[in-house]
């Protein structure tokens, strides 16, 4: 029998659940807002951040490298995004598909938005893009078989890798 490894794992599922307070207004927590206000960048995967944009990396990965771009501010639609921003957000999705190039010798990319519940957006009030880095080859038997994705480098070790490049690019 094959086994696949993955320890950084245990801490996510040992970690003690929690749900934060809904806002005063009743509307879901924002994951984004809360770790952008709170000061503790790395802890909430924020490898980067520009005037009006942040690059967060995804916790539950499609791909080794998975990140997502972000507006600051709380906004849903691309209409509520004022042109500075818009402009940014584009930069800022170029400059980190060049990073992970660089960095994990990714060969294409999937650059996505879902906008709205019914188009896929899991968080449907703060507009986000995905980046999904590919390399030939990627699709194998495990997600078909098994319903298993295989991820082969930790976040922690990831976000050392795009922080350092990020220094150097700066």
């Amino acid at each position: 029998m094959e086994r696949l490894w993955a320890p950084w794992r245990y801490a996510y599922a040992s970690a003690p659940k929690t749900e934060p307070a809904p806002p005063a207004d009743g509307t879901p927590p924002c994951f984004l807002c809360q770790g952008l206000a709170s000061g503790r960048d790395r802890e909430h995967l924020i490898v980067h951040r520009t005037e009006h944009s942040c690059v967060v990396l995804n916790k539950f990965p499609y791909n080794n490298g998975h990140l997502l771009v972000a507006p600051l501010a709380h906004l849903a639609g691309l209409a509520d995004l004022p042109e500075a921003v818009l402009f940014d957000l584009q930069l800022t999705l170029r400059k980190m598909i060049g990073v992970l190039e660089r960095c994990v010798k990714a060969e294409g990319f999937n650059v996505g938005l879902n906008l709205g519940n019914v188009a896929g957006a899991g968080l449907p009030g703060h507009l986000h893009w995905h980046i999904v880095p590919r390399w030939n080859g990627d699709a194998n038997f495990m997600p078909v078989v098994s319903d298993t994705k295989v991820i082969v480098q930790s976040l922690d070790s990831l976000y050392n890798m795009l922080e350092n490049e990020l220094k150097l690019t700066a």
